[in-house]
């Protein structure tokens, strides 16, 4: 192994805390790991990393080494992407988690087209709703939809997400379309998340903002459920339109109450604080960004069918 082999061998168990875990993280046995850090430490002739039977802590030698270890590497990467260009040197594995929904739907052309520009890029990929700890899981990136929470992660936005109000043309039929928002709040729920109280914001063509309580009779954690839910004419749906797009062009579902504008969110690249961020890390993010951008092509489709407008 090289000196940047060790380098970033040795930036993996400070980031993820212990070599335990950073072996399991690069899939290498504990011992190895182990030897090699402690033939860096040999080659330096110093300490790096303070290891008791309890703890490991940086010694002032190690913390001077992994912030300038991980200047060299990314240094490295802009020199080999000024030499030789970006594609011969996208490598490695990328290991990434997503929500359920968005990687199903909207990931896989993306990673598809990716993998073919950079074929000695390997993905390691985690779709699933659950809150994942990058660092502790030893994940490079995640991509996360909603409010960011966790300070301990650098996020660069990916695009915005719009949501809309839906139903199935059975529902409608049986309910009644609600023409107000009385009538809306009469009205049966499907629910995104189990919490025990819901509730709906809409903006009007004044700028006034109104808050709805709403009952559910129905609540579950995955959108694509719920989706298929509204289909069958079980309640009205507030669900984002990467998920009810198709269902909205195909007028298995009809959007309701569109004088109203229902608050946006955002998705998000998300990646650790202060971690060398890697060259395959980075330029996915930047090719996420371009393919998408702010008015990703799911709602476009819905704006160029009639069906909801979003850019006027």
């Amino acid at each position: 192994m090289g000196q940047l082999e060790d380098m970033c061998l040795f930036i993996r168990i400070v980031e993820a805390g212990s070599i335990t875990k950073a072996a399991e993280q690069l899939d290498i046995a504990k011992s190895a790991a182990s030897r090699r850090l402690k033939e860096l430490e040999t080659r330096l002739n110093t300490q790096l990393i303070s290891r008791t039977t309890r703890n490991s802590t940086l010694t002032d030698a190690g913390r001077q080494y992994y912030e300038q270890a991980r200047n060299i590497l990314s240094d490295v990467d802009i020199l080999n992407e000024e030499i030789g260009g970006t594609k011969a040197h996208i490598e490695g594995t990328l290991k990434m988690t997503a929500p359920l929904s968005f990687g199903l739907m909207h990931l896989s052309d993306l990673i598809d087209s990716y993998a073919r520009q950079h074929p000695n890029l390997a993905f390691e990929l985690d779709f699933s709703d659950r809150h994942v700890d990058l660092v502790e899981e030893g994940y490079e990136l995640g991509i996360r939809i909603g409010e960011l929470k966790d300070s301990s992660y650098q996020a660069r936005r990916l695009t915005k997400i719009r949501y809309v109000l839906c139903a199935s043309p059975s529902y409608i039929e049986q309910a009644g379309m609600p023409t107000s928002l009385d009538e809306l709040q009469q009205h049966t729920f499907l629910q995104y998340g189990l919490a025990k109280q819901s509730s709906l914001l809409l903006t009007d063509n004044q700028g006034q903002q109104h808050k709805l309580s709403t009952t559910s009779n129905l609540k579950a954690n995955n959108g694509d459920f719920l989706v298929k839910m509204a289909e069958k004419g079980h309640g009205i749906a507030f669900i984002p339109t990467f998920i009810a797009y198709e269902a909205l062009l195909d007028k298995a579902l009809v959007p309701l109450m569109t004088d109203y504008e229902l608050p946006p969110i955002n998705a998000y690249a998300v990646y650790p604080k202060n971690r060398y961020v890697s060259q395959r890390c980075r330029f996915f993010i930047d090719f996420v960004i371009e393919r998408i951008g702010d008015n990703p092509y799911w709602d476009k489709c819905l704006h160029e069918a009639g069906v909801l407008s979003f850019f006027d």
